[in-house]
Protein backbone atom coordinates (compact mmCIF):
# COMPACT_ATOMS: atom_id res chain seq x y z
CA UNK A 1 0.00 0.00 0.00
CA UNK A 2 1.48 3.46 -0.75
CA UNK A 3 2.58 5.63 1.80
CA UNK A 4 1.46 8.91 -0.50
CA UNK A 5 -1.98 10.28 -0.07
CA UNK A 6 -3.13 11.61 -3.93
CA UNK A 7 -4.77 14.67 -3.71
CA UNK A 8 -7.01 16.10 -6.31
CA UNK A 9 -8.17 19.58 -7.40
CA UNK A 10 -11.49 20.77 -8.95
CA UNK A 11 -11.58 24.16 -10.68
CA UNK A 12 -13.65 26.02 -8.17
CA UNK A 13 -11.64 24.67 -4.79
CA UNK A 14 -10.65 27.78 -2.33
CA UNK A 15 -7.30 27.88 -0.92
CA UNK A 16 -6.69 29.31 2.30
CA UNK A 17 -2.90 30.28 3.49
CA UNK A 18 -2.43 27.41 0.66
CA UNK A 19 -4.40 24.81 2.09
CA UNK A 20 -7.43 23.88 -0.47
CA UNK A 21 -10.94 23.93 1.19
CA UNK A 22 -12.24 21.79 0.83
CA UNK A 23 -9.21 19.05 0.76
CA UNK A 24 -10.07 16.27 -2.01
CA UNK A 25 -8.63 12.62 -1.65
CA UNK A 26 -8.13 10.34 -4.27
CA UNK A 27 -8.30 6.54 -4.50
CA UNK A 28 -5.51 6.39 -6.70
CA UNK A 29 -4.33 2.57 -4.94
CA UNK A 30 -6.43 0.69 -6.23
CA UNK A 31 -8.16 0.52 -3.16
CA UNK A 32 -10.86 -1.84 -4.20
CA UNK A 33 -12.61 -3.26 -0.40
CA UNK A 34 -14.04 -1.58 2.37
CA UNK A 35 -11.01 -3.36 4.66
CA UNK A 36 -8.38 -2.49 2.47
CA UNK A 37 -10.14 1.32 2.79
CA UNK A 38 -10.04 0.98 6.85
CA UNK A 39 -6.32 0.07 7.12
CA UNK A 40 -5.33 2.54 4.62
CA UNK A 41 -6.97 4.87 7.12
CA UNK A 42 -5.28 3.58 9.79
CA UNK A 43 -1.92 3.65 7.92
CA UNK A 44 -2.47 7.43 7.07
CA UNK A 45 -4.35 8.51 10.05
CA UNK A 46 -1.97 10.94 11.54
CA UNK A 47 -1.76 13.01 8.59
CA UNK A 48 -5.62 12.55 7.66
CA UNK A 49 -6.51 14.18 11.11
CA UNK A 50 -3.69 16.70 10.14
CA UNK A 51 -5.26 17.72 6.57
CA UNK A 52 -8.73 17.99 8.37
CA UNK A 53 -7.41 20.17 11.04
CA UNK A 54 -5.79 22.59 7.74
CA UNK A 55 -8.79 22.59 6.09
CA UNK A 56 -11.76 22.26 7.60
CA UNK A 57 -13.22 19.28 5.34
CA UNK A 58 -11.48 16.31 3.54
CA UNK A 59 -13.47 14.68 0.73
CA UNK A 60 -12.81 11.41 0.15
CA UNK A 61 -13.63 10.52 -3.36
CA UNK A 62 -13.51 7.14 -5.18
CA UNK A 63 -13.18 4.95 -2.02
CA UNK A 64 -15.04 1.17 -2.25
CA UNK A 65 -18.58 2.58 -0.38
CA UNK A 66 -21.39 0.69 -1.39
CA UNK A 67 -23.53 0.68 1.74
CA UNK A 68 -24.76 2.23 4.99
CA UNK A 69 -22.78 -0.58 6.64
CA UNK A 70 -19.90 0.21 4.22
CA UNK A 71 -19.71 3.84 5.36
CA UNK A 72 -20.54 2.59 9.50
CA UNK A 73 -16.62 0.58 8.98
CA UNK A 74 -14.78 3.23 6.95
CA UNK A 75 -15.91 6.38 9.28
CA UNK A 76 -15.08 4.36 12.65
CA UNK A 77 -11.88 3.82 11.17
CA UNK A 78 -10.90 7.25 12.01
CA UNK A 79 -10.87 6.12 16.04
CA UNK A 80 -13.46 9.07 17.09
CA UNK A 81 -16.07 8.29 19.95
CA UNK A 82 -19.35 7.55 18.59
CA UNK A 83 -22.31 10.37 19.06
CA UNK A 84 -25.66 9.15 18.03
CA UNK A 85 -28.66 10.84 16.72
CA UNK A 86 -30.73 9.64 19.64
CA UNK A 87 -28.69 11.52 22.53
CA UNK A 88 -28.25 14.75 20.71
CA UNK A 89 -31.01 17.55 20.78
CA UNK A 90 -31.44 18.30 17.48
CA UNK A 91 -35.04 18.86 16.11
CA UNK A 92 -34.60 17.90 12.50
CA UNK A 93 -35.85 13.98 11.74
CA UNK A 94 -33.67 11.45 10.80
CA UNK A 95 -33.90 7.92 9.92
CA UNK A 96 -31.54 5.36 11.11
CA UNK A 97 -29.50 2.91 9.33
CA UNK A 98 -27.44 1.55 11.15
CA UNK A 99 -26.81 2.64 15.54
CA UNK A 100 -24.31 5.34 14.04
CA UNK A 101 -25.68 5.83 10.29
CA UNK A 102 -28.27 8.31 9.78
CA UNK A 103 -30.10 9.78 7.17
CA UNK A 104 -28.70 13.49 6.73
CA UNK A 105 -32.57 15.61 6.53
CA UNK A 106 -35.76 14.31 5.77
CA UNK A 107 -36.85 17.55 4.79
CA UNK A 108 -38.96 17.94 1.37
CA UNK A 109 -36.36 18.04 -1.43
CA UNK A 110 -37.53 21.98 -2.35
CA UNK A 111 -36.40 23.21 1.15
CA UNK A 112 -33.33 24.28 1.91
CA UNK A 113 -31.14 23.56 4.75
CA UNK A 114 -29.48 27.12 5.70
CA UNK A 115 -25.82 27.03 6.89
CA UNK A 116 -25.16 26.13 10.62
CA UNK A 117 -22.92 23.87 12.77
CA UNK A 118 -24.37 20.96 13.54
CA UNK A 119 -26.34 21.25 16.79
CA UNK A 120 -24.48 24.61 17.75
CA UNK A 121 -28.39 25.63 18.70
CA UNK A 122 -28.40 22.98 21.70
CA UNK A 123 -25.92 22.24 24.53
CA UNK A 124 -24.97 19.30 23.07
CA UNK A 125 -22.59 19.07 19.89
CA UNK A 126 -20.35 16.52 18.16
CA UNK A 127 -16.94 17.82 16.78
CA UNK A 128 -16.74 15.36 13.63
CA UNK A 129 -19.90 14.75 11.00
CA UNK A 130 -19.10 12.76 8.25
CA UNK A 131 -20.95 12.70 5.43
CA UNK A 132 -21.64 9.84 2.20
CA UNK A 133 -23.22 10.16 -0.97
CA UNK A 134 -25.56 6.92 -1.49
CA UNK A 135 -27.52 7.95 -4.34
CA UNK A 136 -26.73 11.80 -5.61
CA UNK A 137 -29.59 14.10 -7.09
CA UNK A 138 -30.24 14.43 -10.92
CA UNK A 139 -30.12 17.98 -10.25
CA UNK A 140 -28.91 19.99 -7.43
CA UNK A 141 -28.53 18.79 -4.10
CA UNK A 142 -24.78 19.68 -3.23
CA UNK A 143 -23.73 20.51 0.58
CA UNK A 144 -22.20 23.89 0.87
CA UNK A 145 -19.30 24.20 3.39
CA UNK A 146 -18.31 27.34 4.92
CA UNK A 147 -15.01 28.55 6.71
CA UNK A 148 -16.35 29.96 9.93
CA UNK A 149 -12.94 31.50 10.77
CA UNK A 150 -13.08 33.15 7.76
CA UNK A 151 -16.17 34.43 8.16
CA UNK A 152 -15.36 35.35 11.37
CA UNK A 153 -12.69 37.74 10.48
CA UNK A 154 -14.47 38.86 7.91
CA UNK A 155 -16.97 39.78 10.17
CA UNK A 156 -14.33 41.71 12.79
CA UNK A 157 -12.97 43.56 9.73
CA UNK A 158 -16.34 44.89 8.32
CA UNK A 159 -18.72 45.18 11.51
CA UNK A 160 -16.47 44.94 14.21
CA UNK A 161 -19.25 45.91 17.24
CA UNK A 162 -21.11 43.19 15.66
CA UNK A 163 -18.76 40.18 15.87
CA UNK A 164 -17.71 41.64 19.68
CA UNK A 165 -21.62 41.87 20.28
CA UNK A 166 -21.47 38.06 19.22
CA UNK A 167 -18.03 37.14 21.30
CA UNK A 168 -19.36 38.79 24.20
CA UNK A 169 -23.24 38.38 24.27
CA UNK A 170 -23.47 34.60 22.86
CA UNK A 171 -27.09 33.61 21.97
CA UNK A 172 -30.37 32.08 22.84
CA UNK A 173 -32.59 29.93 20.46
CA UNK A 174 -36.24 29.58 21.11
CA UNK A 175 -37.86 26.15 18.85
CA UNK A 176 -41.25 25.11 18.87
CA UNK A 177 -40.91 20.77 18.97
CA UNK A 178 -44.38 19.31 18.01
CA UNK A 179 -46.13 16.55 19.55
CA UNK A 180 -45.36 14.51 16.61
CA UNK A 181 -42.61 13.73 13.92
CA UNK A 182 -43.23 15.89 10.95
CA UNK A 183 -41.32 14.71 8.14
CA UNK A 184 -42.35 17.70 5.62
CA UNK A 185 -40.25 19.86 8.29
CA UNK A 186 -36.74 21.09 8.77
CA UNK A 187 -37.32 21.12 12.12
CA UNK A 188 -40.18 18.20 12.53
CA UNK A 189 -38.78 15.67 15.24
CA UNK A 190 -41.24 15.41 18.04
CA UNK A 191 -40.58 16.50 21.85
CA UNK A 192 -40.79 12.49 22.85
CA UNK A 193 -37.89 12.02 20.35
CA UNK A 194 -35.72 15.29 20.81
CA UNK A 195 -35.51 14.50 24.83
CA UNK A 196 -35.83 11.15 24.56
CA UNK A 197 -39.12 10.63 26.92
CA UNK A 198 -42.67 9.38 26.94
CA UNK A 199 -44.46 12.67 28.95
CA UNK A 200 -43.88 15.60 29.70
CA UNK A 201 -43.01 15.43 33.52
CA UNK A 202 -39.55 13.63 32.24
CA UNK A 203 -39.30 16.10 29.79
CA UNK A 204 -39.47 19.06 32.31
CA UNK A 205 -36.91 17.17 34.00
CA UNK A 206 -34.47 17.34 31.04
CA UNK A 207 -34.64 20.36 30.31
CA UNK A 208 -34.78 21.59 33.89
CA UNK A 209 -31.13 19.80 34.24
CA UNK A 210 -30.31 21.27 30.66
CA UNK A 211 -31.36 24.92 31.65
CA UNK A 212 -33.88 25.56 29.31
CA UNK A 213 -36.66 27.53 29.92
CA UNK A 214 -40.26 26.34 28.53
CA UNK A 215 -43.98 26.43 27.42
CA UNK A 216 -46.42 23.93 26.50
CA UNK A 217 -49.09 24.85 23.67
CA UNK A 218 -52.59 24.15 23.34
CA UNK A 219 -51.77 21.99 20.51
CA UNK A 220 -49.43 19.38 22.57
CA UNK A 221 -46.22 20.99 21.16
CA UNK A 222 -43.22 22.42 23.44
CA UNK A 223 -41.76 25.59 22.90
CA UNK A 224 -38.21 26.12 24.56
CA UNK A 225 -36.03 28.44 25.01
CA UNK A 226 -32.04 27.60 25.85
CA UNK A 227 -29.21 28.71 28.26
CA UNK A 228 -26.94 31.29 26.74
CA UNK A 229 -24.81 29.58 23.89
CA UNK A 230 -21.82 30.76 22.42
CA UNK A 231 -21.80 32.75 18.89
CA UNK A 232 -18.07 32.88 18.84
CA UNK A 233 -15.68 29.70 19.92
CA UNK A 234 -11.89 29.94 20.46
CA UNK A 235 -10.09 26.32 19.32
CA UNK A 236 -7.17 25.16 20.96
CA UNK A 237 -4.84 26.83 18.60
CA UNK A 238 -6.37 30.31 19.15
CA UNK A 239 -8.56 30.24 16.00
CA UNK A 240 -12.07 32.09 16.71
CA UNK A 241 -14.88 30.64 14.80
CA UNK A 242 -18.45 31.68 14.27
CA UNK A 243 -20.02 28.88 15.87
CA UNK A 244 -23.65 28.58 15.76
CA UNK A 245 -26.98 28.12 13.75
CA UNK A 246 -27.74 31.91 12.77
CA UNK A 247 -27.46 31.72 9.70
CA UNK A 248 -30.19 28.57 9.19
CA UNK A 249 -32.68 30.20 12.00
CA UNK A 250 -33.00 33.49 10.08
CA UNK A 251 -32.98 32.72 6.56
CA UNK A 252 -34.58 28.79 6.97
CA UNK A 253 -36.55 28.67 10.30
CA UNK A 254 -40.65 29.28 9.37
CA UNK A 255 -41.34 33.51 10.04
CA UNK A 256 -38.27 34.39 11.66
CA UNK A 257 -37.10 36.61 8.98
CA UNK A 258 -40.25 38.33 9.61
CA UNK A 259 -39.70 38.60 13.56
CA UNK A 260 -36.11 36.78 14.22
CA UNK A 261 -36.69 37.70 18.26
CA UNK A 262 -39.12 34.81 18.25
CA UNK A 263 -36.41 32.52 17.37
CA UNK A 264 -32.71 33.78 17.93
CA UNK A 265 -31.48 36.39 20.67
CA UNK A 266 -28.62 37.69 21.92
CA UNK A 267 -27.89 35.94 25.21
CA UNK A 268 -28.90 39.09 27.30
CA UNK A 269 -32.29 38.85 25.42
CA UNK A 270 -31.58 41.81 23.68
CA UNK A 271 -32.60 42.26 19.79
CA UNK A 272 -30.52 40.98 17.12
CA UNK A 273 -31.04 43.64 14.14
CA UNK A 274 -32.13 41.93 10.93
CA UNK A 275 -29.61 44.77 8.86
CA UNK A 276 -26.78 42.43 10.81
CA UNK A 277 -28.48 38.77 10.06
CA UNK A 278 -28.41 39.68 6.61
CA UNK A 279 -24.45 41.04 6.61
CA UNK A 280 -23.72 38.21 8.10
CA UNK A 281 -25.31 35.45 6.03
CA UNK A 282 -24.50 37.49 2.53
CA UNK A 283 -20.70 37.68 3.48
CA UNK A 284 -20.81 33.79 4.20
CA UNK A 285 -21.00 33.37 0.32
CA UNK A 286 -17.40 34.60 -0.25
CA UNK A 287 -16.12 31.10 2.05
CA UNK A 288 -18.31 28.84 0.98
CA UNK A 289 -17.47 26.06 -1.70
CA UNK A 290 -20.94 23.66 -3.11
CA UNK A 291 -19.51 19.92 -2.76
CA UNK A 292 -21.27 18.32 -6.12
CA UNK A 293 -21.86 14.89 -5.07
CA UNK A 294 -20.69 12.09 -6.61
CA UNK A 295 -21.74 8.32 -5.39
CA UNK A 296 -19.58 6.67 -2.49
CA UNK A 297 -17.78 10.08 -1.99
CA UNK A 298 -17.16 10.99 1.45
CA UNK A 299 -16.73 14.07 3.40
CA UNK A 300 -15.14 14.66 6.98
CA UNK A 301 -16.32 17.58 8.23
CA UNK A 302 -14.62 19.35 11.44
CA UNK A 303 -17.64 20.57 13.10
CA UNK A 304 -16.45 23.83 14.45
CA UNK A 305 -14.21 24.89 11.82
CA UNK A 306 -16.62 24.51 9.02
CA UNK A 307 -20.56 24.67 8.43
CA UNK A 308 -22.74 22.65 6.01
CA UNK A 309 -25.98 23.03 4.33
CA UNK A 310 -28.39 21.39 1.42
CA UNK A 311 -29.44 23.21 -1.49
CA UNK A 312 -32.66 22.32 -2.91
CA UNK A 313 -32.70 19.32 -5.60
CA UNK A 314 -35.03 17.88 -8.58
CA UNK A 315 -34.82 15.16 -10.75
CA UNK A 316 -36.89 11.51 -10.37
CA UNK A 317 -33.87 9.93 -8.09
CA UNK A 318 -34.19 10.17 -4.16
CA UNK A 319 -31.22 11.57 -2.92
CA UNK A 320 -29.58 9.80 -0.18
CA UNK A 321 -26.44 11.47 1.74
CA UNK A 322 -26.31 9.58 5.38
CA UNK A 323 -24.63 11.27 8.61
CA UNK A 324 -22.21 9.53 11.40
CA UNK A 325 -20.95 11.86 14.43
CA UNK A 326 -18.02 11.46 16.65
CA UNK A 327 -16.55 13.46 19.41
CA UNK A 328 -12.36 14.21 20.12
CA UNK A 329 -10.09 15.46 18.44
Amino acid sequence: MSSTIHFAQVETQHQYDDIDFPSIIANKDNIDSIDVACNWVSTHLDQLKKELAQSGVVLFRGFPLHSAEDFDKFSAAFGYEGFTYKESLSNAVRLNFTKRVFTANEAPKDVEIFLHHEMAQTPISPDKLFFFCLFPADQGGATPVCRSDRLFKKMQEVAPELAKAMEEKGLKYTTTMPGENDENSGQGRSWKSTLDCADMATAEDKLRQLGYSWKWEDDGSLKATTPVLPAVVELENGIKVFYNQLIAAYMGWKGVRENPSHAITYGDDSVIQSADLELINSLSGEFTFDVDWQTADMALVDNHMAMHGRRPYSGETKRQVLVALGKGS
